[in-house]
């Protein structure tokens, strides 16, 4: 059966690309034949993936990012522009866990949760729409857990 996506031309960002989901969505971004910038805090696993797409003759771009950082959510939209002209498709997949209870857990580890899993989505996506609304087009997906609706022991800060 044939790829009934056609993502030829469009140039996707998808945060957690390193491994996991983020990973998957990422080589299967690039099958689909969007260029594909590949983001995470870690150069050795977005430089994996990027063998990965480059050796099935995809474009990609690891771009090592802190999505708790602005100034690096802005290097990150600058080098997708600068690389490929334009940004199509953001996928917000990345997410941060600590594995504690509501009264174990501390302020930093509830900080850095949200900062990845919520506030970096939103800044991401502000960023991302300001060039998707000049190309008069564009698409978000935000990637969540089921631990968003559904509480699990020792999962205080995650969902």
């Amino acid at each position: 059966m044939g790829n009934i996506f056609n993502f030829t031309g469009k140039t996707a960002i998808v945060t957690g690309a390193g491994r996991g989901i983020g990973r998957v969505i990422a080589l299967g971004l690039a099958e689909a034949g969007a260029n594909v910038v590949l983001c995470s805090r870690t150069q050795a696993e977005i430089d994996v993936v990027a063998e990965e797409i480059r050796k099935k003759g995809g474009k990609a771009l690891p771009v090592v990012t802190d999505l708790t950082v602005h100034e690096q959510l802005e290097n990150l939209v600058n080098a997708a522009v600068k690389e490929y002209g334009r940004i199509d498709i953001l996928v917000n997949n990345a997410a941060r866990s600590f594995l504690r209870g509501l009264l174990d857990l501390r302020e930093d580890g509830w900080d850095k949760c949200f900062n990845t899993n919520v506030k970096a989505a939103w800044l991401l996506s502000r960023l991302v729409a300001r060039q998707m609304i000049e190309q008069k087009s564009g698409r978000i997906i935000n990637i969540t857990t089921v631990g968003a609706d559904k509480a699990e022991a020792g999962m205080a800060a995650y969902g």
